[in-house]
């Protein structure tokens, strides 16, 4: 209508996985998807969703990511030890190199084009393999460690972690220590350069990372879009790094 005010949203790409069906009618076929929990999130917070589909071709992956405004980078399988120089241990789940190349290449490319990057869960893990990191291939590898994987609801806190202060994560809550739910059992061992911690578990775990800087970069390890409904301050996760698209919005 004239004179109506159209307010420009910010495009937001998630990241998909590989899902391969095991029943139904066509047994064995793979499927791309991801957790619409990170499609509400996303929403909640003022933003547009899109999901990426796991592709090859790198001129495309380019395209994917020219055409949104921030990347997510969602959760998933384990990523593939050989792309960080180790051999597979006992404990290493699936893995799905054509999910791992797809966003590894998002993380680099998006990075060269200053394209605001959130991570969670093993996204965290991409965006700290991507620039050189390393992960630990289970967290049993901590002879300390607490229990990462929780067999409760999705929304409950499963243990508490303490921010690093000065970081773009103490900033959004404000706080030392935080309740947060926890379904992981890989986690970040040796950071990649560039990049520093912003949360760790009380065994030492690392929790997040973020990379500083003028373009939003940050990792978490928990889900705080599976905790949003009943803990309002983990939208401030979402609101902040959608606010950061928007500086940078063409």
């Amino acid at each position: 209508m004239e004179g109506e005010i159209i307010i420009k949203r910010p495009i937001i790409g998630i990241l998909t996985n590989l899902l391969i069906t095991e029943g139904g009618m066509f047994p064995g076929m793979e499927r791309v998807y991801v957790n619409y929990d990170y499609v509400q999130a996303i929403t909640m917070a003022g933003a547009v969703p899109i999901l990426l589909p796991v592709i090859s071709d790198e001129q495309c992956i380019r395209k994917q990511i020219e055409f949104v405004d921030g990347l997510l980078l969602s959760g998933g399988c384990d990523i593939n030890p050989l792309l960080y120089n180790e051999e597979p241990c006992r404990e290493l789940e699936l893995i799905f190199p054509e999910v791992d190349e797809h966003q590894l290449a998002v993380a680099r490319i998006a990075t060269d084009l200053g394209k605001p990057m959130l991570g969670i869960c093993r996204g965290t893990q991409v965006l700290n393999v991507a620039f050189g990191g390393t992960l630990y291939q289970d967290v049993l590898q901590v002879p300390t460690s607490i229990k990462h994987t929780q067999k409760t609801q999705r929304y409950v806190p499963g243990h508490t972690v303490n921010i690093v202060q000065d970081t773009i994560i103490s900033r959004i809550f404000n706080k030392k220590v935080i309740l947060t739910n926890s379904f992981h059992h890989q986690a970040v061992k040796d950071i990649a350069p560039g990049f520093i911690v912003n949360a760790r578990a009380e065994d030492g775990v690392i929790e997040g990372i973020e990379k500083p800087g003028e373009v939003f970069t940050v990792g978490i390890q928990w889900h705080p879009e599976m905790m949003a409904g009943k803990y309002p301050e983990m939208m401030n996760i979402f609101k902040q790094f959608v606010a950061a698209t928007e500086t940078t919005m063409s």
